[in-house]
């Protein structure tokens, strides 16, 4: 079956305005729309340009928006797409090429909530005791692959990304507020105490909806409000 991909082009280098490109291709032998992207690359346009790595949804490299929506590029299946695929990069970053864009401030933000144990534990030769139920807080909270979806689709972010840290380093804020072993919540929560880090947050759900994973960074966000 034949299909369109009207793809969002951009090299800084060239100078030029970005624009949008139409690729025709049989996708008969493509199932997901990376499928189509590395088929397009190999066989049509080697200067095409995007992020990928596991292909499995693991790896959250691919995310990219599709259809007016953020996803990963590796689980949205061509055939459930309109006839016209339009794809691209995820929105507000400043564009690297094509589809890749600058994820430093991101990967900023995820480092100041500092997403490690902070135990003063210090026989790591013994097992860190954490009981099933305790454990089982974690499950819809650890699973984040930190692909941007979620923090690139709000408004907010969009807005305030200097101030703001976004949904998905929200999400593991909580995971480590929420982890039995932490010893450390009061300095955690003491960083966030302020009217930008949480607080622009405003509950319009669309990180919700757009997580490709099904997790729910703004029901951590409002756990966190809760707590502050």
């Amino acid at each position: 079956m034949e299909k369109t991909f009207e793809i969002y082009r951009f090299n800084p280098e060239l100078n030029e305005k970005p624009i949008i490109k139409e690729y025709k291709i049989n996708t008969n032998n493509c199932i997901m729309i990376l499928d189509a992207l590395i088929y397009i690359k190999e066989n049509i346009d080697s200067t095409l340009t995007f992020r990928r790595s596991c292909r499995e949804g693991i790896c959250g490299s691919c995310s990219m928006n599709i259809n007016g929506k953020n996803t990963l590029a590796c689980i949205t299946k061509i055939s459930l797409t309109k006839e016209k695929v339009k794809i691209y990069p995820l929105p507000h970053l400043y564009i690297i090429k094509d589809l890749v864009g600058d994820l430093s401030n991101f990967y900023k933000q995820y480092n100041y909530i500092e997403p490690w144990l902070d135990s003063k534990n210090t026989d790591w030769s013994k097992e860190l005791y954490q009981s099933k139920e305790d454990r089982m807080k974690l499950d819809g909270l650890y699973e984040c692959i930190l692909c941007a979806s979620c923090s690139t689709s709000c408004p907010s972010y969009w807005w305030n990304q200097d101030k703001y840290i976004g949904p998905a380093a929200l999400l593991q804020a909580w995971r480590w507020l929420n982890d039995s072993r932490d010893e450390n919540k009061e300095h955690r929560l003491n960083k966030l105490r302020d009217s930008f880090s949480v607080y622009r947050c405003h509950n319009i759900m669309n990180c919700t909806s757009t997580c490709p994973k099904g997790l729910n960074p703004a029901k951590a966000i409002a756990e966190i409000k809760k707590l502050l």
